[in-house]
Protein backbone atom coordinates (compact mmCIF):
# COMPACT_ATOMS: atom_id res chain seq x y z
CA UNK A 1 0.00 0.00 0.00
CA UNK A 2 2.20 2.85 -1.25
CA UNK A 3 0.49 6.00 -2.93
CA UNK A 4 3.70 8.02 -4.10
CA UNK A 5 4.38 8.18 -7.61
CA UNK A 6 6.79 6.29 -8.93
CA UNK A 7 9.94 7.77 -9.56
CA UNK A 8 13.47 6.74 -11.74
CA UNK A 9 15.21 5.14 -8.47
CA UNK A 10 12.00 2.84 -7.45
CA UNK A 11 12.40 0.99 -10.34
CA UNK A 12 13.78 -1.81 -9.00
CA UNK A 13 10.99 -1.80 -6.07
CA UNK A 14 8.01 -4.14 -5.68
CA UNK A 15 9.68 -6.74 -7.41
CA UNK A 16 8.39 -9.90 -4.58
CA UNK A 17 8.37 -12.72 -7.15
CA UNK A 18 6.04 -15.84 -5.60
CA UNK A 19 9.35 -18.15 -6.14
CA UNK A 20 10.97 -15.92 -3.11
CA UNK A 21 8.49 -16.19 -1.07
CA UNK A 22 6.79 -18.51 1.28
CA UNK A 23 3.57 -18.59 -0.28
CA UNK A 24 2.45 -17.72 -3.77
CA UNK A 25 1.37 -14.11 -4.04
CA UNK A 26 -1.13 -13.30 -6.51
CA UNK A 27 0.32 -12.62 -9.88
CA UNK A 28 -1.07 -9.67 -11.72
CA UNK A 29 -1.22 -12.27 -15.05
CA UNK A 30 -2.72 -15.10 -13.41
CA UNK A 31 -5.49 -12.51 -11.16
CA UNK A 32 -9.00 -13.25 -11.32
CA UNK A 33 -10.89 -10.48 -13.29
CA UNK A 34 -11.70 -8.98 -10.24
CA UNK A 35 -8.67 -8.95 -8.24
CA UNK A 36 -7.45 -7.32 -11.95
CA UNK A 37 -9.56 -4.46 -12.35
CA UNK A 38 -8.72 -3.95 -8.22
CA UNK A 39 -5.21 -4.12 -9.32
CA UNK A 40 -5.76 -1.35 -12.29
CA UNK A 41 -7.85 0.53 -9.67
CA UNK A 42 -4.63 0.94 -7.71
CA UNK A 43 -2.48 1.67 -9.99
CA UNK A 44 -4.40 4.77 -11.28
CA UNK A 45 -5.41 5.72 -8.02
CA UNK A 46 -1.93 6.18 -6.07
CA UNK A 47 -0.14 6.39 -9.67
CA UNK A 48 2.08 3.60 -9.17
CA UNK A 49 2.95 1.00 -12.00
CA UNK A 50 3.54 -2.14 -10.15
CA UNK A 51 1.26 -3.29 -6.96
CA UNK A 52 3.51 -3.89 -3.79
CA UNK A 53 3.87 -7.07 -2.80
CA UNK A 54 1.39 -6.58 0.57
CA UNK A 55 -1.47 -5.71 -1.87
CA UNK A 56 -0.62 -9.32 -3.73
CA UNK A 57 -0.64 -10.91 -0.02
CA UNK A 58 -4.31 -9.56 0.43
CA UNK A 59 -5.43 -10.75 -2.88
CA UNK A 60 -5.74 -14.30 -2.07
CA UNK A 61 -9.19 -12.70 -0.61
CA UNK A 62 -10.45 -10.17 -2.92
CA UNK A 63 -13.14 -8.54 -0.36
CA UNK A 64 -9.45 -8.34 1.69
CA UNK A 65 -7.93 -6.17 -1.27
CA UNK A 66 -10.83 -3.83 -1.70
CA UNK A 67 -10.92 -3.05 2.04
CA UNK A 68 -7.18 -2.70 2.49
CA UNK A 69 -7.05 -0.25 -0.40
CA UNK A 70 -10.30 1.75 1.00
CA UNK A 71 -7.99 1.82 4.31
CA UNK A 72 -4.88 2.84 2.57
CA UNK A 73 -6.40 5.62 0.84
CA UNK A 74 -8.58 6.86 3.61
CA UNK A 75 -6.65 6.81 6.62
CA UNK A 76 -3.59 5.69 6.56
CA UNK A 77 -1.68 7.51 3.66
CA UNK A 78 -3.19 10.90 4.64
CA UNK A 79 -3.34 13.22 6.97
CA UNK A 80 -6.41 12.44 9.94
CA UNK A 81 -6.16 13.42 13.66
CA UNK A 82 -2.62 12.44 13.17
CA UNK A 83 -0.05 13.70 10.49
CA UNK A 84 1.05 11.74 7.56
CA UNK A 85 4.44 11.75 9.27
CA UNK A 86 3.36 10.82 12.36
CA UNK A 87 1.48 7.96 11.31
CA UNK A 88 4.72 6.81 9.51
CA UNK A 89 6.33 7.58 12.13
CA UNK A 90 4.25 4.48 14.50
CA UNK A 91 3.64 2.36 11.32
CA UNK A 92 7.61 2.20 10.73
CA UNK A 93 8.64 2.08 14.92
CA UNK A 94 6.35 -0.79 15.02
CA UNK A 95 7.15 -2.79 11.83
CA UNK A 96 11.02 -2.62 13.82
CA UNK A 97 9.64 -3.73 17.02
CA UNK A 98 8.05 -6.45 15.19
CA UNK A 99 10.96 -7.34 13.05
CA UNK A 100 9.31 -6.82 9.48
CA UNK A 101 11.43 -6.60 7.17
CA UNK A 102 9.40 -5.76 4.44
CA UNK A 103 7.22 -3.32 6.76
CA UNK A 104 9.78 -1.70 8.35
CA UNK A 105 11.80 -0.55 4.95
CA UNK A 106 8.31 0.68 2.88
CA UNK A 107 7.45 2.90 6.08
CA UNK A 108 10.47 4.29 7.41
CA UNK A 109 11.43 4.91 3.46
CA UNK A 110 8.07 7.08 3.85
CA UNK A 111 8.76 8.16 7.33
CA UNK A 112 11.76 10.34 5.62
CA UNK A 113 9.68 11.04 2.81
CA UNK A 114 7.41 12.72 4.99
CA UNK A 115 10.14 15.18 6.36
CA UNK A 116 11.21 12.51 9.47
CA UNK A 117 15.41 12.57 9.55
CA UNK A 118 17.65 9.55 9.44
CA UNK A 119 18.80 10.58 13.26
CA UNK A 120 14.69 9.87 13.99
CA UNK A 121 14.55 6.70 11.96
CA UNK A 122 17.79 5.25 13.63
CA UNK A 123 16.04 6.26 16.85
CA UNK A 124 12.68 4.38 15.86
CA UNK A 125 14.81 1.33 14.37
CA UNK A 126 17.32 0.64 18.12
CA UNK A 127 14.04 2.01 20.14
CA UNK A 128 16.23 4.68 21.44
CA UNK A 129 13.76 7.61 22.02
CA UNK A 130 15.40 9.61 24.52
CA UNK A 131 17.26 11.71 21.70
CA UNK A 132 16.75 15.41 20.77
CA UNK A 133 15.42 14.03 17.23
CA UNK A 134 12.36 13.01 19.01
CA UNK A 135 10.29 15.44 20.32
CA UNK A 136 8.91 14.59 23.98
CA UNK A 137 5.09 14.72 23.09
CA UNK A 138 6.18 12.01 20.01
CA UNK A 139 7.65 9.74 22.67
CA UNK A 140 5.00 9.69 24.88
CA UNK A 141 2.98 8.99 21.90
CA UNK A 142 5.39 5.88 20.90
CA UNK A 143 6.06 4.90 24.13
CA UNK A 144 1.77 4.34 24.08
CA UNK A 145 2.37 2.85 20.81
CA UNK A 146 4.83 0.24 22.25
CA UNK A 147 2.57 -0.38 25.11
CA UNK A 148 -0.23 -1.11 22.64
CA UNK A 149 1.82 -3.46 20.85
CA UNK A 150 3.32 -5.15 23.43
CA UNK A 151 0.59 -5.27 26.35
CA UNK A 152 -2.64 -3.91 24.80
CA UNK A 153 -4.71 -5.93 28.06
CA UNK A 154 -2.50 -3.70 30.05
CA UNK A 155 -3.34 -0.28 28.89
CA UNK A 156 -4.99 1.54 31.09
CA UNK A 157 -7.27 4.66 31.72
CA UNK A 158 -3.74 6.59 32.87
CA UNK A 159 -1.73 5.80 29.59
CA UNK A 160 -4.25 7.71 28.16
CA UNK A 161 -4.01 10.40 30.64
CA UNK A 162 -0.34 10.66 30.28
CA UNK A 163 -0.70 10.50 26.32
CA UNK A 164 -3.48 13.57 26.77
CA UNK A 165 -1.14 15.72 29.41
CA UNK A 166 2.02 15.24 26.32
CA UNK A 167 -0.84 17.03 24.05
CA UNK A 168 -2.77 14.64 22.27
CA UNK A 169 -6.17 14.12 21.67
CA UNK A 170 -8.13 11.68 22.19
CA UNK A 171 -9.28 11.21 18.31
CA UNK A 172 -5.01 11.24 17.68
CA UNK A 173 -5.27 8.84 20.45
CA UNK A 174 -7.08 6.37 18.96
CA UNK A 175 -6.03 7.30 15.60
CA UNK A 176 -2.24 5.77 17.01
CA UNK A 177 -4.25 2.82 18.49
CA UNK A 178 -5.19 1.74 15.01
CA UNK A 179 -2.61 2.36 13.42
CA UNK A 180 -0.33 -0.27 15.93
CA UNK A 181 -3.14 -2.51 15.99
CA UNK A 182 -3.09 -2.53 11.97
CA UNK A 183 0.83 -2.39 11.30
CA UNK A 184 0.67 -5.71 13.81
CA UNK A 185 -1.24 -7.58 11.47
CA UNK A 186 0.24 -6.64 8.65
CA UNK A 187 3.81 -7.23 10.15
CA UNK A 188 2.24 -10.61 10.52
CA UNK A 189 1.00 -11.01 7.38
CA UNK A 190 4.29 -9.45 5.47
CA UNK A 191 6.42 -11.80 7.55
CA UNK A 192 4.31 -15.05 7.41
CA UNK A 193 4.03 -14.91 3.38
CA UNK A 194 7.95 -14.29 3.49
CA UNK A 195 7.92 -10.82 1.97
CA UNK A 196 11.55 -9.23 1.40
CA UNK A 197 12.88 -5.57 2.44
CA UNK A 198 12.32 -3.41 -1.14
CA UNK A 199 15.76 -1.63 -0.09
CA UNK A 200 13.74 1.40 -0.20
CA UNK A 201 15.67 3.06 2.56
CA UNK A 202 18.60 2.36 0.46
CA UNK A 203 17.22 4.11 -2.61
CA UNK A 204 17.51 7.77 -0.24
CA UNK A 205 21.46 7.58 -0.77
CA UNK A 206 21.48 7.58 3.10
CA UNK A 207 22.18 4.75 4.87
CA UNK A 208 22.86 0.84 3.94
CA UNK A 209 19.29 -0.92 3.48
CA UNK A 210 21.44 -3.61 5.51
CA UNK A 211 21.77 -1.46 8.50
CA UNK A 212 18.51 -1.66 9.44
CA UNK A 213 17.96 -4.75 11.17
CA UNK A 214 14.69 -5.51 12.78
CA UNK A 215 15.73 -6.79 15.53
CA UNK A 216 12.57 -6.70 18.66
CA UNK A 217 14.71 -6.90 21.69
CA UNK A 218 17.19 -3.77 20.30
CA UNK A 219 19.50 -1.93 22.56
CA UNK A 220 16.85 0.21 23.61
CA UNK A 221 14.89 -2.45 25.26
CA UNK A 222 16.24 -3.48 28.86
CA UNK A 223 13.97 -6.78 29.25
Amino acid sequence: MQPEKQTPSESRLNRSSSTETNLPLVEEDRASAEVAALFTQYRAGFGRANVPGILRCFATHPPLLRAMMDLAKNMLFTDGALSRRHKEMISAFVSFRNSCPYCADSHGYFFREQGGSDAALCALRDNRLDTASITDAERSLLQFAEKVNRASDAVHPDDMQQAAQSGWSELQIAETIHTVALFAAFNRIANAFGLPSQGLLASLGGLPDSHFSTNPLSKGDAS
